[in-house]
């Protein structure tokens, strides 16, 4: 039935996006602090989540080259906040920092959500995000 449809339309195969794309260069840095935290607090108790957190969202989804990785970060750190789902905020946040986000851009980002998703979900990502800054300066990783 495809093939019928693809006939019809003139789509021949090599017009089909692969659906595997060449994936982006992956830093391995931050990726092995990721994958040894994520590890050290769940991988003795829920080994399977662990093993696809890495394998399928960080290894794969994170690294298809159709959006950037401060691209991604900002999707993440805005649906967090969207559904209210702090609690990975400051994981988030940190990675977003990684991938080129400034601390600027990340709260103009709460701000222009609280019109679009509430002023309470924004008000409940704030504290999280402004801890991830601060222990990110601690760190001597701050971005303007």
């Amino acid at each position: 039935m495809v093939n019928d449809v693809f006939a019809t339309r003139k789509i021949a195969a090599d017009q089909i996006p692969p659906a595997s794309p060449q994936l982006m260069a992956l830093n391995e840095t931050a990726e092995a602090d990721r994958a040894k935290r994520v590890d050290e607090l769940f991988g003795a108790v829920f080994p399977g989540m662990t093993q696809y957190t890495t394998d399928v969202l960080f290894l794969d989804l994170w690294l298809r080259p159709a959006l950037a990785p401060r691209d991604r970060s900002l999707v993440t750190i805005s649906s967090l906040v969207a559904s209210g789902q702090v609690a990975q905020l400051a994981g988030h946040v940190n990675i977003g920092m990684t991938n080129g986000l400034t601390q600027a851009e990340i709260a103009e980002t709460l701000t222009h959500l609280a019109f679009y998703v509430g002023w309470p979900n924004v008000f409940s990502g704030m504290p999280v995000a402004k801890d991830a800054f601060e222990k990110r300066r601690a760190d001597g990783e701050a971005r303007p």
